[in-house]
């Protein structure tokens, strides 16, 4: 059964999020044959309504009421490192007095390839953005492949399978030193239990010759000391502002660390407006992680798809590329496609770099490009479906899906 449905998503992945979009768009030029036009801003609830008019309406100041704009929605899909994957995902969307959005996101997903995945990030601000408070918690069983360090490896050979549980525990408070500046501490877990690592023949204990954690258990543990600029006003599709978030981030054997380390992670993002009679938005991300001193556990490295919201790397598969540093850049341009927002697309270009395991520098470097398409469903927080395809360099491709905007 399970082998079914990975023939099935793999055939059908781009076709199906494609014919979905035309279909959608298709039903709205019926629709609107027969019924009101939608508002000059709308989203899917808006499109329920031409079908559905006694259903409540709803504005767009509702959060500066006091309001919440919740979204619960079931998702089938498909990605490189799940296969098949049925997802519940959870969206909560609000803002105290003269302060940023803040966020709740959440999932609970089965796939194909037998993982189990439940996520919950926020990101909350209280009252005249005093305080910001942002956590990032994981559990997951997740069998997945990766394919060594450095990024002259292959999908093809010496390939091992990883079968591991995971919970991740990351919290920090920060608290506002200037106008759109904070500083904060926090505390970050990575534990993972189970680790069994496979290649073709028989159980391994070391990977590219890197022996920390990769069979039994790991733990990275230890305080993150925070510097945090966010001029954004709404983080799940931001219409402008910059946003340079830089962590120190130290794991201490008196934490319960398996290895004593030190990493860096500088993430930056700045959101543009080419013209000014348009809302289209050219978008910049810069993200950075750096081993200092020590270590980590294997999984622990920087890799491909493991920031916060596993939205690096698009076009290539998660963990695809895995090294002591990592360095990552993104551009993408969002632009309307129907003139009240309903559907919107992007197209995007990115590259990544990982140092060598034994020269220690950055070599090469793998690019990446890819579309997508945008549907607004909820006006009130701003979010969107996001269905992006992309394509590696090295031949790699895959389809991506997410609640808001990747970055």
């Amino acid at each position: 059964m399970l082998s079914w449905l990975r023939a099935f998503f793999l055939r059908c992945q781009l076709p199906l999020a494609i014919g979905l979009a035309l279909a959608l768009s298709s039903a709205l030029t019926a629709q609107a044959q027969h019924a009101p036009p939608l508002p000059a801003s709308a989203d899917v609830e808006d499109v329920a309504r031409l079908a559905f008019p006694r259903l409540p309406a709803h504005d767009s100041l509702s959060m500066e009421h006091g309001q919440k704009a919740l979204l619960v929605v079931p998702v089938l899909g498909y990605t490189q490192q799940t296969g098949g994957i049925a997802q519940l995902a959870f969206s909560m969307a609000f803002a105290r007095p003269a302060a940023n959005v803040s966020t709740v996101l959440a999932g609970a997903a089965y796939t194909a390839n037998d993982q189990l995945i439940i996520t919950a990030t926020s990101s909350i601000w209280l009252p005249d953005n005093r305080w910001y408070f942002v956590g990032d918690w994981r559990l997951m069983r997740y069998p997945q492949s990766t394919y060594g360090l450095g990024m002259y490896t292959s999908t093809t050979d010496r390939v091992v399978s990883m079968n591991y549980n995971y919970l991740r525990v990351y919290e920090s408070a920060l608290r506002r030193v200037a106008p759109a500046w904070y500083v904060g501490l926090g505390y970050q877990l990575d534990y993972h239990w189970d680790i069994v690592s496979r290649n073709s023949f028989r159980e391994v204990s070391r990977i590219s010759r890197y022996r920390f954690g990769v069979e039994g258990t790991s733990v990275s543990s230890g305080p993150v000391l925070s510097l945090l600029h966010d001029s954004r006003a709404n983080a799940i599709n931001p219409q402008g502002g910059e946003y340079l978030s830089t962590q120190l981030r130290t794991n201490l054997k008196r934490f319960g660390s398996t290895t004593a380390s030190d990493m860096l992670l500088i993430d930056a993002r700045t959101y543009l407006h080419p013209s000014p009679r348009s809302t289209n938005i050219l978008a910049f991300w810069s993200y950075n992680v750096l081993t200092i001193a020590g270590n980590p556990p294997f999984l622990d490295l920087p890799s491909t798809g493991w920031d916060t919201y596993s939205n690096t790397g698009r076009g290539f598969i998660q963990g695809r590329f895995r090294g002591d540093n990592l360095l990552y850049g993104e551009v993408e341009y969002r632009y309307g496609i129907t003139r009240n927002h309903l559907l919107g697309g992007v197209v995007f270009a990115n590259a990544q770099s990982v140092t060598e395991q034994e020269s220690r520098r950055f070599e090469k470097v793998v690019p990446a490009a890819g579309a997508g398409l945008r549907l607004r469903l909820n006006k009130v927080s701003n979010t969107n479906l996001a269905i992006d395809y992309g394509f590696g360099a090295d031949g790699s491709n895959g389809l991506s899906l997410n609640l808001g905007e990747v970055f």
